[in-house]
């Protein structure tokens, strides 16, 4: 080491004499997530790591290469690529032309409307159907949605808070018609609330009886739905707010430890829900600092659940994680770049070793995204998949100096971060005094003055732009789509048993002033073409809505 010591020495003179010749090149070098670079990492970098304890063997604690033993040389990833927009039709054609062109895993983006559990006939609904995802107003709508698309065998990721519980109901309603019993439905519903708080603001009750409707979805689908995916814990909206990479993993990772401390004392026992957790992480444009992420994320969450929650059941034990490229760094100027950009974000999440990808497309900072474009987001993985030959061997990144280095440090900040908001008892309660948000805020704000220093260069942006003229031929969502909607609505109630409907919803109404779960009493209602704004106004009226404290 002491040979290494003086080469490194030697090596170092040397490199600070040729600096001296480019004064225009920068001193010091940051990560994406903000971590200072060094030049050269040697051996001493990982010379505190223990290659058993600390990074291990694929598919065994503590899943810092991954958690199955043969990752992609036994599977691919699952191709997701995230749709949804307009009507229920037009979703539904999109959906069979990604699984057309190869995408194995269907992911539902709704409309906003949907997202806080309004009808598109409610007022505050008015020109915001259909416009960035799709609307989904009853069972009848999810129907049309999933029309010869067989549930048996399709994996579904659906995107969807705090009315989660509404619309599983609904997904497991319509395989119901198709004659798929729940335990055959495998996919995932986000159902993450406290991220909403913090970072996306589509929230509708308060953090409490919230938390009550996820941990209701916990038990249900535990005994009910066993291959579903009972929250996907994300991270992906606490990136694009802004945060660093180290921040990512610590707050998710954070909210995390309270979704299974309310399930713990709600009554469940780790192991019985634990194993169908699931996370949802950013991919950024800086890919060993992601790569490092992912594999840190893993090794943090096997301890949590290991040393802190007792849990024994290897399954609980192993992060398992869908991944989305990063929407914050798609740019307007110059949009085919984002291609290249996704495709770098593509690798970081394959050789990280996520489970399952959507793409983002290149014209998705302009609008909706084409067929076109969202051909070329599916080919990306493709061709990483099957051309690129980094998924033919496990963790291929695994002994670099730079990757273990800085995968040790996001671990020890992300464990600073954790034990602080420990000492603020807890992710929701460090979420009420807006500690989590203000260092997701500082962190925006110097991402973006390095941009306007150009201390980071965003191609097209701040260096390299050329005069462009306005892009054609993008998708825009048809305004008489509200109308339509309206219309749909309006004959739905015309037709079904309102009496019925109305005799569910006050068994709803009497069940939320109790501690029964409510998924059984939701699945009723969805069953009787209860729509998505009737659900939720009865768990308003008795909730009461969430209001954010600057709001006030």
């Amino acid at each position: 080491m002491a040979d290494l010591r003086e080469q490194f020495a030697a090596w170092s003179a040397k490199v600070q004499k040729g600096l001296e010749k480019h004064k225009e090149r920068k001193e010091v070098f940051l990560s994406g997530g903000g971590a200072e670079v060094k030049r050269l990492y040697t051996p001493e970098d990982i010379a505190g790591i223990d290659y058993l304890t600390d990074i291990g063997f694929p598919g065994q604690y503590p899943y810092t290469r991954g958690v199955q033993t043969t990752m992609y040389r036994g599977r691919l990833w699952t191709m997701r690529q995230y749709a949804g927009f307009a009507t229920a039709e037009e979703s539904n054609k999109r959906y069979k032309f990604l699984i057309e062109q190869g995408s194995k895993g269907l992911s539902v983006a709704f409309d906003l409307p949907t997202q806080i559990g309004y009808d598109s006939d409610h007022h505050l609904s008015e020109g915001e159907v259909g416009k960035v995802g799709v609307a989904i107003d009853s069972l009848k709508d999810m129907e049309t949605l999933f029309d010869g698309i067989p549930l048996d065998k399709v994996s579904t990721s659906m995107t969807i808070n705090a009315p989660a519980a509404v619309l599983l109901a609904m997904y497991i309603a319509v395989a119901e018609k198709q004659g798929v019993t729940p335990d055959q439905l495998r996919g995932t519903i986000q159902n993450d609330i406290l991220k909403e708080y913090i970072a996306r603001g589509t929230y509708i009750f308060p953090p409490s009886p919230s938390m009550r409707l996820i941990t209701n979805v916990f038990e249900y689908c535990s005994k009910e739905v066993p291959q579903w995916n009972t929250i996907s814990i994300s991270g992906y909206h606490i990136r694009e707010a802004g945060s660093s990479a180290v921040q990512e993993v610590a707050f998710t990772l954070a909210n995390g430890i309270a979704y299974v401390e309310a399930a713990i004392a709600a009554g469940l026992e780790v192991d019985d829900f634990a194993p169908r957790l699931s996370f949802f992480f950013n991919s950024h444009n800086d890919l060993l600092e992601e790569v490092a992420k992912f594999r840190a994320a893993r090794k943090l969450w096997a301890e949590i659940m290991r040393d802190r929650f007792g849990a024994k059941n290897p399954k609980s034990q192993a992060l398992k994680f869908h991944t989305q490229t990063a929407g914050c760094t798609l740019t307007a100027q110059q949009p085919d770049n984002n291609i290249v950009r996704v495709t770098i974000q593509t690798l970081a999440a394959v050789m990280g070793g996520t489970q399952s990808l959507h793409t983002n497309s290149r014209d998705e900072a302009l609008a909706l995204p084409t067929e076109e474009s969202v051909r070329i987001a599916l080919r990306t993985q493709q061709i990483v998949a099957y051309e690129s030959g980094v998924a033919d061997t496990v963790d291929p990144l695994a002994g670099s100096y730079y990757v273990e280095s800085l995968t040790a440090q996001i671990i020890e900040g992300a464990k600073a971060y954790i034990e602080r908001i420990d000492q603020l008892g807890g992710a929701p309660k460090a979420i009420e005094r807006g500690y989590i948000q203000q260092e997701i805020m500082d962190s925006a704000y110097h991402y973006q003055k390095s941009i306007e220093s150009k201390e980071r260069i965003v191609v097209g942006v701040n260096q390299f732009q050329i005069e462009e003229e306005p892009p054609k031929g993008l998708l825009r969502v048809d305004p008489a789509v509200e109308v339509m909607q309206k219309s749909k609505i309006a004959e739905l109630k015309a037709q079904r048993d309102s009496q019925k409907v109305a005799e569910l919803l006050k068994a709803l109404r009497e069940a939320c002033n109790s501690d029964e779960n409510l998924m059984p009493y939701i699945l009723e209602a969805v069953r009787a073409y209860a729509t998505l704004g009737e659900i939720c106004q009865v768990m308003r009226d008795e909730f009461g809505e969430y209001v954010a404290a600057a709001m006030l």
